[in-house]
């Protein structure tokens, strides 16, 4: 239940904003995170956009926004003065004289589950996705909990709800064995099952499952409110599997063979971009496609490795292109910004839901003023 009167600070609204794109993903060289602003500062309205531009600070100030989420960082390059008299350091000193503060999620929000890599593979049609170029897996869990026979459908599907479970596409996996429990409550208890001073024997269910290692709060709290006894007897044990990859672009495939001209008049149009190019002969026929949003380029051999036909991306260089080219594989360069830009509608959604799970209620809005910086020639 959302409070409309509770006060919200930006750190809350930045907590779970970083379980959406945690910077653990982000790339050493990035600058995700705050950029500028209070933590401590209460917040109303956001505003996401990807850059930080006068633009999108008039929108803001207009709006009455006192947080900015954008996706490029503000200080990426690093700032060794800050002058009012150039336009980073004036677009600095508006944003501080106006109290918006400024968070970034940059490659973290790339290579996260949901965020512009996903969304970017999604809005094309791909289907089977994987991640291009991992940088983190998930670290696993075994979660072995005993529980009365009554009461183990419960307990299972409490886990399952809770995100336990989880195995490729396959929610509410667990393995189960019969087996009695034994337990003497001593005085001060109060048992759910059987009587104080007196050893009991309970036919109870082993059930066995694996959890994210970042959902063991979540998880256990389901697991300890569904079940009756007083006393729960459960373990945690680390595993050596990878769970789930995060990481830069996506790869995955089209339900259809497409020519790759007519791949193209498609993220044309998906993206709405004002400046697609391609390279490779417009006749060929595609199928598995990789994707890399803003400026991805540099990927082509990760993606020539996993068999993709063509790769969907922005800003490709002469002579990445010239590379890629040579080595058969075609691509398409959508535009840095329109490749980017799709994650912002959902990412809306995404972090709406998650503010309104955490009981904080605020308004975010997603910038109408950014456009693409080039002008195609039609």
């Amino acid at each position: 239940m959302v409070d409309k009167s509770k006060v919200v600070l930006a750190r809350d609204l930045v907590r779970v904003m970083e379980r959406l794109a945690p910077l653990e993903l982000a790339e050493e060289w990035d600058n995700s995170g705050w950029q500028v602003g209070d933590p401590d500062a209460r917040v109303h309205k956001v505003l996401l956009a990807l850059d930080v531009t006068p633009e999108v600070v008039d929108e803001a100030v207009g709006k009455g926004v006192q947080l900015i989420i954008s996706h490029h960082p503000m200080l990426l390059k690093g700032v060794k003065a800050l002058r009012r008299d150039n336009p980073a350091g004036s677009l600095l000193f508006r944003l501080i004289q106006a109290g918006i503060g400024v968070y970034s999620a940059h490659t973290s929000l790339d290579s996260a589950e949901g965020g512009v890599n996903d969304v970017l593979a999604r809005v094309l049609g791909l289907q089977q996705i994987e991640v291009l170029q991992p940088v983190r897996y998930q670290q696993l869990l075994k979660l072995v909990v005993f529980v009365p026979a009554a009461y183990a459908d419960a307990v299972r599907e409490a886990l399952g709800r809770a995100g336990a479970g989880h195995i490729g596409n396959y929610s509410h996996c667990t393995f189960n064995l019969n087996g009695t429990g034994t337990f003497y409550p001593r005085e001060g208890t109060s048992p759910f099952i059987g009587k104080v001073g007196r050893l009991e024997r309970v036919e109870e269910v082993r059930i066995e499952t694996i959890i994210n290692k970042e959902k063991t709060g979540e998880v256990v709290r389901a697991m300890l409110e569904a079940h009756p006894y007083e006393e729960v007897a459960y373990d945690l044990y680390p595993l050596e599997n990878k769970g789930a990859a995060s990481g830069l672009g996506r790869i995955g495939r089209l339900p259809l063979t497409v020519t790759l001209a007519e791949l193209a008049g498609t993220v044309q149009q998906v993206l709405q971009g004002d400046c697609l190019r391609y390279g490779g002969d417009p006749h060929t026929l595609v199928q598995r496609i990789a994707v890399c949003g803003g400026s991805g380029g540099d990927l082509w051999p990760q993606a020539g490795q996993k068999g993709a036909d063509v790769l969907v991306t922005g800003d490709v260089r002469y002579h990445a292109a010239r590379d890629m080219l040579a080595a058969g594989m075609s691509f398409i360069d959508a535009g840095h910004f329109a490749t980017e830009r799709v994650v912002l509608p959902p990412l809306r959604e995404q972090l709406t839901v998650a503010l309104a799970q955490a009981g904080l209620a605020v308004e975010i809005a997603v910038a109408t003023c950014e456009t693409e910086p080039w002008i195609g020639v039609r």
